[in-house]
């Protein structure tokens, strides 16, 4: 049963106004969902503060209210608990509401820029391989074993990420690998959870839309390895420029993974096609299926995370060589009759853009175009659109500025924006087409046998967000029905 008392554990309380010895049927943050026997804990929001709504969730029957500042009116038969943090406070209420289950498992959690998806995914499918029971969570989907669950943000909310993890535990989950994204650090989504291990792919220009400062960004990263404990380990990418940075504070065990400087796991890419990767990892050689530089860093992490966690390395190795990525990432299709080689990525900043193209470009044989399909989302990072323009007219023969997903914005401003950061030479390779249907269209009409086609922004993406509404849009799909239409 889950009394008051039993669910405050570890909380940091300034005030209980009322008993602990009481029942809590649920836990709510949105007052929507509140019912008889609910504890609300109200949280002061981005865009709205959940004290307004303390009086509506007790006429809906909530016994039990968790809050920073208290009421000017006290109800006699609601228990009232004021804490410093009403979002810290939630992450522990939770955990302990769901009974701990990030102890009963090795939770490892995956943060940077880049890369998140794929080592995660890698992570899951490898220890599936391995033969243990494994959870998910991911921006493209949640597993719990093989069950497949749709995803709605990269980390969901503290009471829907513990629920998940209770039903991990509850399926016998041994392993679970979760993408830590900088909004759920910052918003303390995480706080109460137990981690086993935390892994920094990168980081580079994102997010500054909600976190100001570039400064900022890098602060609420490391924040998540300062937090790790003793007993944990810490991966950090030796070669991007704050991957020491990252583990200064941690009390974890400290390893690095690196393709150009000494460290724990090293590798060295000895070939690079479409065939995938052939790399050697501390001296040994293997043949990977990704292909890139960026999926060399993504295997490094995911062999040392593997170490760390007690596997055998030639295993792991051999294990490893068998498994595909993450879907919507460097995700490519053939055209039957000329080749053309169709590419659907998640890129969506300027660094992963910068690192899809200069593979695109080491798969070149010869004079092929690269032609790239690129937009921005809308009510996003504004900052990033003009370097985002640039960066596809530098690596490309042709590109096509399209809508990505522009939410509430109009995309003839988002491509508007984008065209800001070309010079002459750049704008003499761009067209826009705000259709993206269209533009995938026109893409593939000027391609010629054997070019390359690169569909940047939406990668696993099904819809497409426009003044809320989300239509299904599917890159791949329109890709291999429009080389059908022109008979590529």
């Amino acid at each position: 049963m889950n009394t008051l008392q039993d669910i405050l554990y570890k909380v940091s309380l300034r005030s209980v106004i009322g008993s602990l010895d009481l029942q809590i049927g649920d836990l709510q943050l949105d007052s929507r969902k509140v019912s008889a026997g609910s504890l609300f804990i109200a949280i002061k929001g981005v865009s709205a503060d959940g004290h307004q709504y303390i009086n509506s969730v007790i006429e809906k029957g909530a016994i039990a209210i968790v809050c920073e500042v208290l009421p000017a009116s006290l109800n006699p038969a609601v228990v009232y608990v004021q804490v410093e943090n009403s979002a810290i406070a939630a992450g522990f209420i939770a955990h302990n509401f769901y009974g701990q289950p990030s102890e009963k498992m090795k939770l490892v959690g995956v943060t940077g820029t880049n890369g998140k998806t794929t080592i995660a995914t890698l992570l899951y499918k490898l220890f599936t391989v391995l033969g243990y029971q494994c959870g998910l969570l991911s921006t493209v989907q949640n597993h719990v074993g093989a069950d497949i669950l749709p995803a709605t943000h990269t980390t969901p909310d503290a009471i829907s990420l513990n629920a998940l993890l209770k039903q991990m535990a509850d399926a016998g989950c041994s392993h679970v690998f979760m993408e830590t994204s900088s909004h759920a650090i910052h918003q303390h989504r995480i706080a109460g959870l137990h981690y086993a291990g935390g892994i920094f792919s990168n980081i580079t220009h994102d997010h500054l839309d909600y976190h100001k400062t570039f400064e900022e960004y890098i602060r609420v990263k490391k924040s998540f390895f300062d937090s790790l404990p003793s007993g944990a380990f810490a991966i950090s990418n030796a070669d991007d420029k704050r991957g020491a940075v990252m583990l200064q504070n941690t009390h974890a065990s400290k390893y690095l993974y690196s393709l150009k400087t000494v460290a724990e796991f090293k590798g060295k890419i000895l070939e690079n096609n479409l065939t995938g990767l052939v790399m050697t990892v501390n001296d040994q050689e293997v043949h990977f299926r990704l292909i890139g530089e960026f999926n060399a860093y993504n295997l490094l992490a995911v062999y040392g995370a593997s170490i760390c966690l007690g596997e055998d390395k030639q295993e792991v190795l051999r294990c490893l060589s068998m498994l595909s990525g993450a879907e919507g990432r460097f995700d490519y299709i053939v055209s039957e009759k000329q080749k053309v080689i169709g590419i659907v990525d998640y890129a969506h900043t300027p660094d992963a853009l910068v690192n899809v193209l200069e593979t695109i470009q080491k798969l070149r044989k010869g004079h092929e175009q690269i032609i790239t399909v690129v937009g921005c989302g809308g009510d996003r990072d504004k900052t990033k659109r003009p370097i985002m323009g640039a960066t596809a007219c530098e690596y490309s023969d042709r590109v096509i500025f399209t809508s990505d997903n522009p939410r509430s914005e109009q995309p003839e401003q988002i491509l508007k924006e984008m065209e800001e950061g070309l010079n002459t030479a750049a704008k003499r390779k761009f067209l826009s087409i705000v259709d993206r249907r269209e533009a995938i269209k026109t893409a593939v009409s000027l391609s010629k046998p054997e070019d390359i086609i690169l569909i940047a922004g939406k990668g696993h993406e099904k819809y497409q967000d426009i003044k809320g509404i989300k239509y299904p849009f599917d890159d791949k799909e329109v890709l291999r029905e429009t080389f059908s239409v022109f008979g590529k």
